[in-house]
């Protein structure tokens, strides 16, 4: 089998390069890369990527022996139906690394042509640090590097407005557009960097605040060979991602009819106010893998899509999205409906095991964020509480038993929290009253909770009702009487 690269794929030059990206990892690859590839074939653009590797470990060798080039694969389930496609990515004109070619990435500032800046250097790759310098080559935080290759720029271009980029991050952070520019900012003031540069900052440079979403597992070891066989070409770089997919982007008109991204038909979207994505994929999606966890684990499965597809808790997963999480959401200009079924169709992925005990990593804290409003909401909404949010968080409390059935449950959380319920749990000695003052305990508990929930009417009762329950009877018999 031929290895792939420009030669071999009789693929075309490289574009010019027009757009920076910082990071090249799974997610970019088989998120931004492709989406900007469909959008050159469909637009006939021009859009070069130029790919910076910003850690130091590693250097995209295999990527660079391929030219740029990798393969995208699709699959999973859309509306319904089973999805399994293959797109051969083609805009990766260049790959620099920063430490190993920190003047060459330094140069590339003095292109005209590059007008677009993307990153995804993970949730912690947006911070300041005073450890940074203005003189290391490269300094270690991406916004250092970042704010040296803008003031390349700067000086380069004579400060001139027409040399601002548009900077579109897609780290998992609100507000990230913003935090990316406040960094900088302080780069510059760290650095005692002209106030003009820092002028040029806010005034020639567009900063958009984003939120993305698509599941990129990638391609394993065990896989890879008939990924190969799938693509044709022996593909260092192959990755695979579920058909779903969002980017949504606060963007001003000029960037809305300068980059149409959105008029490709893929789900791209520009708008003024993220606030409704944000909402409903922390609240569905997310909720709804937090709710089921902990109860579907209890009663005896293993992987998401073995839960959503089992006949008792698919019910259960199906009521505490329909019934108990949406009826709380007020979105405008979201399809709410479709979007849980959309969630439906991702958890049902036959090529994604996604294993329930790896969601439950750091359960209290999500649940505090991404199901606690729902269940707020809800119980102020309608008068009463939502059942199947209950369940879960009775099941989140024996969860954190540590045990169930005699089997060891290997907790994944923060330090305070684990220790914090194995002292409660060694107070409970087995009667409904000290199952009570452990329910009580839990529920006024504002480190974890942000509140007392214990202030919540009926909460209390309902929970030691539903422990109880799990307790004499099991997680079965106490999700089928939750459904009845």
């Amino acid at each position: 089998m031929e290895k792939l690269n420009r030669t071999t794929a009789n693929s075309p030059v490289p574009l010019p390069e027009r757009i920076l990206q910082f990071g090249g990892g799974n997610f970019l690859r088989g998120f931004v890369d492709w989406m900007v590839d469909v959008y050159n074939e469909k637009t006939g653009s021009d859009l070069g990527i130029l790919v910076v590797k910003p850690t130091e470990r590693g250097d995209y060798e295999d990527w660079k022996a391929q030219d740029g080039l990798f393969h995208v694969l699709t699959k999973g389930i859309r509306n319904g139906d089973l999805v399994d496609e293959v797109h051969r990515v083609k805009c990766v004109s260049r790959i620099v690394h920063a430490y190993g070619q920190w003047e060459a990435f330094l140069k590339s500032a003095e292109n005209p042509g590059l007008r677009y800046i993307i990153s995804n250097t993970t949730e912690t790759g947006i911070r300041f640090s005073p450890n940074d310098q203005k003189t290391a080559t490269p300094p270690h935080e991406f916004p250092a590097k970042l704010t040296l290759w803008l003031h390349r720029r700067f000086e380069h271009f004579k400060g001139g407005s027409d040399s601002g980029c548009v900077i579109i991050p897609t780290e998992l952070l609100e507000q990230n557009g913003e935090l990316l520019r406040q960094c900088i900012l302080q780069y510059a003031d760290a650095w005692q960097l002209e106030d003009s540069f820092k002028n040029w900052i806010s005034e020639a440079n567009i900063f958009c605040n984003t939120l993305v979403d698509r599941i990129i597992p990638g391609v394993g070891k065990s896989a890879m060979e008939a990924a190969w066989q799938q693509v044709g070409f022996q593909d260092e770089m192959i990755t695979q991602g579920e058909p779903y997919h969002l980017w949504a982007i606060e963007a001003p008109l000029a960037v809305r009819e300068e980059l149409p991204l959105d008029k490709i038909s893929l789900n791209i979207i520009y708008t003024d106010d993220l606030m409704p994505y944000r909402v409903s994929k922390v609240r569905i999606l997310n909720g709804a893998h937090t709710v089921m966890v902990p109860v579907a684990y209890l009663y005896g499965l293993e992987t998401v899509r073995e839960t959503v597809e089992h006949e008792v808790m698919g019910q259960f997963v199906q009521a505490s999205i329909f019934d108990e999480i949406m009826p709380t959401l007020d979105l405008p200009n979201m399809d709410v409906q479709q979007f849980a079924n959309d969630v439906l169709d991702r958890f049902r992925n036959p090529f994604i095991k996604h294993q329930l005990i790896s969601i439950a990593l750091n359960a209290i804290s999500k649940f505090k964020v991404r199901v606690l409003p729902s269940l707020l909401a809800f119980q102020r909404e309608k008068g009463f509480l939502p059942r199947h949010i209950i369940l879960s968080l009775a099941a989140y409390i024996r969860f954190y038993k540590g045990e169930y059935n005699g089997v060891e449950i290997l907790l994944n959380d923060e330090p305070y929290v684990v220790e914090f319920f194995k002292n409660n749990w060694e107070k409970y000695d087995g009667s409904t009253a000290a199952l009570a003052d452990l329910v009580g305990n839990i529920l006024r508990w504002e480190k974890a909770w942000g509140m007392d929930l214990s202030e919540v009417p009926g909460l209390h009762d309902l929970l030691v009702e539903y422990l109880t329950n799990v307790e004499n009877a099991g997680m079965q018999a106490t999700v089928n009487k939750v459904l009845a």
